[in-house]
């Protein structure tokens, strides 16, 4: 009868480590149904130059999570068609959602993004945005997203993010 208490007791603590390092990935990594509002991606995109069949701009975004926990992301947004006109620095903003079940967390929103884009600046400008991707083209950005800049600029046409994750 020991043996059984001993054996069941060292068992528990060997399994306990694995069971604690799961708990902790499952709280950094939340799993997601289908469908489902994920979190808001705010982006600042650099200043620069319309070349009239397309542009790209250096990005720099924060990804907040439902959960409240915030990851890092930089990459590139281009755009392919017309871009006129020179703008200072903009800001985006969408509503994330998943387009699949996906795990949300570590970079998950690390990927290529593409979808129609179209904006417009004299002074102040507005745009929208509606992007579709990730690595495993899981996650929607919300259409219609906020873009706020300023310059002179005119712009339609696809537009493709890429985001990889800051660390």
């Amino acid at each position: 009868m020991k043996k059984i208490v001993l054996a069941t007791a060292i068992a528990a603590l060997a399994v306990a480590p694995g069971a604690h390092a799961e708990a902790k990935r499952s709280h950094k990594q939340m799993e997601t149904a289908q469908k489902e509002r994920v979190g808001t991606l705010s982006c600042e995109i650099e200043g620069g130059i319309g070349l009239v069949i397309g542009s790209s701009k250096a990005v720099s975004c924060e990804f907040r999570q439902r959960s409240g926990d915030v990851e890092r992301y930089t990459g590139t947004i281009g755009k392919i068609g017309l871009d006129v006109g020179v703008t200072g620095k903009q800001y985006l903003s969408w509503i994330v959602f998943n387009t699949a079940e996906s795990r949300v967390g570590d970079g998950a929103l690390s990927g290529n993004y593409v979808g129609a884009s179209a904006s417009a600046a004299v002074g102040v400008g507005l745009g929208a945005n509606a992007l579709i991707g990730g690595n495993a083209k899981n996650f929607a950005l919300q259409p219609l997203s906020a873009q706020a800049g300023t310059g002179v600029n005119l712009a339609a046409g696809i537009a493709n993010l890429q985001l990889k994750s800051a660390g």
